[in-house]
């Protein structure tokens, strides 16, 4: 199993994966968004399921990528533990700051 975090230093593999989190797609529907050959998107898959953070599901001669729902609510949980605090802080800031710029 491959490294999430590595998957995820990827610009073109972290844009897949905004791609597959509203529907599955197959290799072909995903290059259509990316200026780089179909198999330069198949290795790009290829790490993103190695990494755990796709599925991967036949259906007859097409395979559809999805998101592993799993594997991202873990990274999502990581980064809520390391930050949360931090990230409520700094929306009350923002927030509070726009409110002086209204008054």
């Amino acid at each position: 199993m491959g490294s999430p975090w590595k998957a995820l230093s990827d610009d073109s593999r972290r844009q897949m994966l905004l791609l597959l989190k509203s529907k599955e797609m197959t290799p072909s529907q995903i290059a259509e968004h990316f200026e780089f050959t179909l198999p330069a998107v198949s290795t790009h898959l290829r790490v993103l399921k190695e990494a755990d953070l796709i599925t991967e599901q036949r259906q007859g001669k097409n395979k559809f990528y999805s998101i592993n729902q799993k594997q991202a609510l873990d990274l999502m949980k990581f980064f809520e533990n390391m930050w949360g605090y931090k990230l409520d802080s700094l929306k009350e800031f923002v927030e509070n700051k726009e409110k002086k710029k209204k008054q």
